[in-house]
Formats: structure tokens, C-alpha cells, sequence
């Protein structure tokens, strides 16, 4: 990529939407411009995980300042991520392409374990050199991540299914206090967190804590003589006792407590007095940084060829014991038949994309070789990929998906020309190279139009080669099943 002197990060929070600017200098970062906008997305999600109107509108206001400061952003300068809220959401699919028209740059929704690896990373880089492990938390609005890390490499990434917002509407919904709501609020989390107990306790020097909960709470502590410094277990259990005492988030008069983190205190400090007893934490420090620098460190790192998406690609090819020669015949080729059949249209994501899925396509023979391309699309829908969204995870598994077999079973009418060029790219490259050696291909042309498709190489050299001259024969009768009309053509 090209030297961009600006990038942007906007993190689309369950509780609060934020955008940060960098200016990019050398090997460095510096932050310039950001803004916070209060939300509460999760408060506008129903019983059945729908995102109601208001909760709608609040974002789409929010995105739509956002967009008058990113106005002028080169589209490969800005990434946008989706958390809890948007991957729980029914309705996400049809909200997200109003956020996306008003915001002016495409939404990525990322997993849980891909928000707890970026939390750490923009944290990290705000910390000076150390041999220790440290304990990031970071409590947000629908969801929590939990991190254990050195240096600048997380090493455990949990993210748990509980947040402020979530956690504030559903045991605090009128604000009152008490011994009863509170203890089950606290019992709630508790649960929660047995699944990381055994891997997470004891396991850092540092612990810190991220994003606004955090901050509050540590501001709350120490303004008011709970704790001298920092988050402390005795200040947590202070302002527990004081919580109680008041008995109303709206009738408290703490320094350090904004009116817009009212409405959510009572959750967060559950989640959090939670965590300090079944992990055992005696004392945590606020983070200087969380999801949007990481997500900024991140969108560097693919501006200066450290992008972790080729990393992780290239650990999925050595933990399935992909044949890496094929493999990368595979990607060549198919990116070559893209690059024709697209043309001017044949943007960089697509052609990443259908690179990484050649690298990939054959991770499902470690399953069982019957049936193999499915068993590869599973795997990439639904593992841990670090750098990947949702969206692309989903890509990917549709085109590797469709590299062989009966077409029937893709979903074509919701599918762009550009995705169907894509599968027919990878679809070719596995025909061509189904002797898995360098074979000496003969010189390819295709075309596209949206319905009609052309192939044109040399008479002679099919026929040379009856198992391929006979395959494609059959993938022409798979494409007429969908209407696309399929043409092998005398070069």
C-alpha cells in the first residue's frame, strides 16, 4: 500500500460509538482528533435480540457527524468495526448497509476473540517494555474481553457475553440499588467467568483495565478517597458499601462520575467487583489505550505489508498441513482469471480475498478427503482467525464453498458479479491444476458478462488433455443449472 499520512478507526460500541484520527509519521503513530458518542446500542436490543428503532436512529445520528470529519478519507484508510451488539443483532444485516450509506465507509462486524486481540494491542503500545505477563480487561457496553498478554503478543483471549449496558438494563432497569439486585448482578458475572478461571488466575503481574467502565471506576476510587491509587480491591468494596448505601444511581454525588455513565455504573461495577473477586485481582490500572488504537495499529500494520491477515492464513495452512506448492498454484491462478474477467472492476480486497481462499482451499482434507470443500468452509465460518472480520470469514467460506462440486447449493441471487467471477477464478484453478503438479497450462482467455462466459485456449492442447477437456464439459452443465451460460472457445 501506499504511504497514507492520515488513517482513522471508528469502534461502533455497544454502549458508545468512537472514531480516532492518527497522523502516521515513519514507524509511528500520533493521535490527533477523536470523539465519543454516547449510544447504548445494547439498551436497544428486544428480548429477541432485535435492535429496536431509537437504538437505530441514536447510531445513525452519531455516524453521521462522524462522517462530516472523515469526509475525504481514502476508503483504505479508515476501518470500521462492529462489536457485541451488532453480532447478536437479527436485524443487523439490513441495518448495516444504512450505517454504511451514511457513514461513508464500509462496516466490519468482528468476533469476540478478534475485539479482545485488538483491545490488547492498542493497549500495549501504550506500555513501556516489560518481561511480565499482563491482564487486560475491558468491560463494554454488551460484552467484556478478558487478555492475557506479554509484550505485544496476546497470549489468552476470552470475550464474555456480559457488558454494562446489558448488565445495567437487565438487573438495575430503574437505577435502584440493592442488596438483592446487586448480589445477582454480581452472581450473574461470576458465573460467567468460571470458564476462565482455571486459565486466567494468577497468571499476570500487571492487570489493567480499558475503555470507559474502567476509567470511571478508577476516577470514582480515587476522587473520593476509596483508593489512593488506582483500582483496588478494599476501594472496590468501599464503594460497594456506598452503592448500597444511597440505593440510586441518580440520587449519587461522586467526583469523577459523568451523568452519561449513570445509567450504566451499576452494571459495570458489578462486572467488575465480579471479576476482582474470582480472579483474585488486589490492583488494576486504567489502559491509556483500547479497541481503536488497536484497530489503528492494526490498519498500520497493512499499510506496511504486517498484515495479520497473512499471518494468520499462513498458521491455518501449517496447522491443517496444507500442500503449500498447490495451494499457491492455486491462488496464482485463480487471481490471474479474476484480474481478466473483473478488468477495471478488480479491486485489491476481492483479489486478497481470492488469494487467501486459494492458500486455504484444501484445509478440509485434514477432516476427511470426501467431501473435503466443505468441511474447509466450516472450519473458515467458524475459527478464530485474528485480523479477519465476520464478513470476510463468511467469503471466504462461501468461495471455497463453491470451488467444487454442484453450484445449487450457493445462495447466486444475493451474490454480486464480482463474487461470481470470483468462485468461477477458483473454481478453474482447481480444475487446472487438479494433477496437483506445475503443469504447463496453455495461454487462458476468459470473459464475462454477468451471464455469459467464455474460455478460450488451444483445440490441440484439450485435446492432449481428455480428463480436463472432459471437466470442463461438466462445469459448463453446472453453470447452465444457474442460468450462466458457459463457453469453451478455439484460441
Amino acid at each position: 500500500m501506499q504511504h497514507q499520512p492520515l488513517i482513522a478507526a471508528v469502534d461502533l460500541g455497544s454502549n458508545s460509538f468512537r472514531y480516532q484520527i492518527a497522523r502516521v509519521e515513519h514507524d509511528q503513530l500520533y493521535m490527533l482528533d477523536g470523539q465519543r458518542e454516547s449510544v447504548r446500542l445494547a439498551a436497544g436490543l428486544t428480548a429477541d435480540h432485535y435492535l429496536d428503532a431509537a437504538a437505530q436512529q441514536r447510531a445513525l445520528t452519531a455516524l453521521s457527524r462522524f462522517a462530516e470529519r472523515l469526509r475525504g478519507f481514502p476508503q483504505a484508510a479508515v476501518r470500521v468495526v462492529g462489536t457485541n451488539s451488532l453480532r447478536v443483532a437479527k436485524n443487523a444485516a439490513d441495518f448495516i448497509p444504512q450505517a454504511e450509506h451514511v457513514l461513508g465507509f464500509p462496516i466490519e462486524v468482528i468476533s469476540g476473540h478478534e475485539e479482545a486481540r485488538l483491545i490488547y494491542l492498542g493497549v500495549a503500545h501504550g506500555l513501556p517494555p516489560s518481561s511480565d505477563n499482563r491482564l487486560v480487561m475491558d468491560i463494554g457496553g454488551g460484552s467484556t474481553e478478558f487478555v492475557i498478554g506479554n509484550s505485544l503478543n496476546p497470549l489468552k483471549l476470552e470475550s464474555l457475553y456480559m457488558g454494562c449496558v446489558s448488565y445495567s438494563s437487565r438487573f438495575f432497569p430503574d437505577g435502584k440499588i440493592h442488596k438483592h439486585n446487586l448480589k445477582q448482578a454480581e452472581s450473574a458475572a461470576r458465573s460467567e467467568l468460571q470458564s476462565i478461571v482455571a486459565d486466567y488466575r494468577g497468571q499476570w503481574k500487571l492487570a489493567l483495565g480499558s475503555s470507559g467502565t474502567a476509567k470511571m471506576l478508577n476516577d470514582v476510587l480515587v476522587l473520593n478517597g476509596f483508593s489512593l491509587n488506582g483500582m483496588t480491591r478494599a476501594g472496590m468494596d468501599k464503594l460497594r458499601a456506598h452503592l448500597l448505601a444511597v440505593g440510586d444511581v441518580n440520587k449519587l454525588n461522586l467526583q469523577g462520575l459523568r451523568g452519561d455513565r449513570l445509567p450504566v455504573l451499576a452494571g459495570g461495577f458489578a462486572i467488575m467487583y465480579a471479576a476482582f473477586c474470582e480472579l483474585e485481582i488486589e490492583h488494576m490500572q486504567p489502559a491509556l489505550g483500547a479497541l481503536r488504537e488497536g484497530v489503528l495499529y492494526d490498519l498500520f500494520g497493512r499499510f506496511h505489508d504486517n498484515d495479520m491477515r497473512d499471518l494468520t492464513v499462513r498458521q491455518l495452512m501449517q496447522r491443517y498441513r496444507v500442500d503449500t506448492r498447490q495451494a499457491v498454484r492455486v491462488a496464482a491462478l485463480s487471481q490471474q482469471f479474476a484480474q481478466k474477467l473483473l478488468g477495471e472492476d478488480a479491486d485489491e480486497t476481492a483479489l486478497r480475498v481470492l488469494g487467501w481462499a486459494g492458500r486455504l482451499h484444501e484445509i478440509g482434507i485434514s477432516v476427511a478427503h470426501s467431501g473435503y470443500h466443505k468441511h474447509t468452509a466450516y472450519i473458515l465460518a467458524n475459527a478464530d482467525m485474528p485480523g479477519f472480520s465476520k464478513q470476510e470469514q463468511a467469503r471466504l467460506s462461501l468461495l471455497t464453498l463453491a470451488q467444487r462440486g454442484s453450484l445449487d447449493k450457493l445462495p447466486f441471487m444475493d451474490m454480486n458479479a464480482q463474487d461470481t467471477a470470483l468462485v468461477m477464478s477458483l473454481r478453474l484453478a482447481t480444475l487446472f491444476y487438479r494433477s496437483r503438479s506445475d503443469v504447463a497450462l496453455p495461454t487462458l482467455g476468459v470473459r464475462f458478462s454477468g451471464t455469459k462466459f467464455y474460455l478460450t485456449l488451444a483445440a490441440d492442447w484439450l485435446a492432449h488433455n481428455p480428463a480436463t477437456a472432459a471437466a470442463l464439459q461438466a462445469e459448463i452443465q453446472q453453470w447452465q443449472a444457474l442460468r450462466i451460460s458457459m463457453q469453451v472457445l478455439d484460441s
